[in-house]
């Protein structure tokens, strides 16, 4: 027999065969979902295609094209707020 109280599932059995019925129903949705989550990794780790020239080419454009972009943004950020240091308290020290 199955209640539900304050969403908390309780089963009493009184008999071997009402236990074997739970025990076959919780297998069955055991499977389910162990052949849902292969699907889903087989789909996670799926090889992916070759590509062409074109592609690998552009792939590499791209590439250059955002690290050149990101080191010209960390140099323009360096020489804008490079006065900064001195409000960490990480002054330069003079050489004698």
């Amino acid at each position: 027999m199955k209640k539900t109280d304050n969403n908390v599932t309780t089963y009493t059995f009184g008999t071997l065969e009402e236990i074997q019925m739970r025990k076959d129903q919780l297998t069955d949705a055991i499977d389910t979902d162990s052949e849902k989550i292969a699907a889903l990794w087989n789909e996670l780790f799926k090889k992916r295609e070759d590509s062409s020239k074109g592609e690998y080419i552009a792939s590499i454009v791209t590439n250059t094209i955002t690290a050149v972009d990101a080191f010209l943004m960390v140099r323009k950020l360096m020489k804008n707020y490079s006065g900064m240091l001195s409000f960490f308290k990480l002054k330069k020290t003079k050489k004698h």
